[in-house]
Parts: C-alpha cells; sequence; structure tokens
C-alpha cells in the first residue's frame, strides 16, 4: 500500500505557483513535492522533495522565501534529510539594472554532512538581459557563515568564515511553451581558496496549457570542508498563476 501512495505521489507532484509580475500582480505562491521511486527484487530506493515558496514585488523592493525538505531511502537506510530555509530582500530592482541585495539561509543536510549551516550576508546585483522572453541576472557580495560540519577527516567542525557569494541567474522562453530556467552559486571561503560551495539548481518545462507544465529538475551540491555532494533529478507537474 506505501508503494501505491509513493507511487500516486510521484504522479501527481506539482508546483503550484502564482506567469509573470505586473502592475495588478504582486504575489507568487508555490508548493512543490515531486520524487524518484526505485523498486526492483534486490534494492528499493527511493526520494521525495517537497517545498514552499512565497514572493512579493513592490515598487522599490521585493522579497522571497523558500523551504525546501528532501527526504531518501535506500534499503531502509537513509541517504536524504535535507532541509533548506531561506529568505532574500532586492532593493530598486524594479527601478534600476543595478540593485542591493540582502540574504539569510539556514541549512541542515544529512547528505552533506551539514549539522547546521547560517548565512546572512548582502552585496550588488545586475540585470544583463531583462526582457519578457529572456532574463540573466548576476550578482556578487559578501556572507558570513557559521556552522557545525562533520569533516571527513577532522570530525566535528564548529566554524566562523566569511564567503565571496557570487550568483548567476537565468529564465528563457521559448515560443511561449517551452521554458528554461536556473540558479547558480559559487561561494568561496575569503580565508581559504580550498574552502568553497557549490549550489546548482536547472529546470525545464513544456507547457501543456496557459497553467499546467511538465517540469524536470536537477539539482548539484558540493561543500569542500566535507568532501561531500549530491546530485538530485526530479520530475512532476508545474501549475502556474501569478496574483
Amino acid at each position: 500500500m506505501n508503494k501505491v501512495y509513493l507511487s500516486v505521489l510521484l504522479l501527481l507532484s506539482c508546483t503550484i505557483a502564482h506567469a509573470q509580475f505586473n502592475d495588478s500582480t504582486h504575489y507568487y505562491f508555490k508548493l512543490l513535492s515531486t520524487g524518484v521511486i526505485n523498486s526492483t527484487n534486490d534494492a528499493k530506493s527511493y526520494v521525495l522533495k517537497n517545498g514552499f515558496n512565497f514572493n512579493a514585488q513592490k515598487k522599490r523592493f521585493s522579497y522571497n522565501t523558500y523551504f525546501n525538505w528532501i527526504y531518501g531511502e535506500l534499503q531502509n537506510e537513509l541517504t536524504n534529510n535535507d532541509f533548506t530555509a531561506h529568505g532574500d530582500v532586492d532593493f530598486n530592482k524594479g527601478i534600476t539594472k543595478l540593485y542591493y541585495w540582502g540574504l539569510i539561509n539556514y541549512d541542515k543536510i544529512y547528505s552533506l554532512n551539514i549539522n547546521y549551516r547560517l548565512q546572512a550576508g548582502a552585496g550588488l546585483a545586475y540585470n544583463i538581459i531583462d526582457s519578457p522572453a529572456l532574463r540573466i541576472n548576476v550578482s556578487d557580495g559578501i556572507v558570513y557563515e557559521k556552522g557545525d560540519l562533520q569533516d571527513a577527516t577532522l570530525g566535528r567542525d564548529v566554524y566562523q568564515v566569511p564567503r565571496n557569494s557570487f550568483r548567476l541567474s537565468y529564465k528563457w522562453e521559448i515560443v511561449n511553451r517551452f521554458r528554461i530556467d536556473g540558479v547558480h552559486f559559487y561561494q568561496p571561503s575569503l580565508l581559504s581558496i580550498k574552502d568553497y560551495i557549490i549550489q546548482s539548481s536547472s529546470n525545464l518545462s513544456v507547457k501543456l496549457n496557459q497553467w499546467l507544465s511538465i517540469t524536470a529538475a536537477l539539482t548539484y551540491n558540493r561543500v569542500s570542508r566535507t568532501n561531500r555532494e549530491n546530485l538530485l533529478f526530479t520530475y512532476g507537474l508545474t501549475i502556474e498563476k501569478y496574483f
């Protein structure tokens, strides 16, 4: 029975969202539940990804929050129990190409040996291209990080470190039916080039109608301090509506 429930969840997994901001649409809401299930005579595994996202767009500033939880098992052994809570704010984003940002982020990621990781920082961002069909944005700034990790050789690693945080984000709409979007971070320590974080998320969506799409997502993370990485591929449905 559990297999049936998980299979139904996978087939019906969807993102509920709220098409683009304009003078009458200011808010965006998203719920995500996707996953991958594999069951054979010799092995059983599954990964489920759940998320919540809320975004508000005002004249001079916007703010965005999201929460993600990934849970997975392989042969009844835990592989993922990964939680992320994130909030960021942009100032003058809708007025000038160059604008300011600030963020706070909390992670607790079993698959990367992160007991907890807290980041807070600020910087500048620039809209290279900002059109209805294509958007490309880069940002850079400084974040302060405090963490408690399980180092591969040193054991428990409680630390504080400043990092440079570079981000590339993009969204490309093709003939109003296909969409490619992604967000990619590179965060090297200002104290050691060997200490870095890579976070990458890419999505491909195919519209079935105005509000429904089939979506495939690829996520990759690497933390050099723990010498750990994870790669996750999920697929499901996206339902979009702004309000």
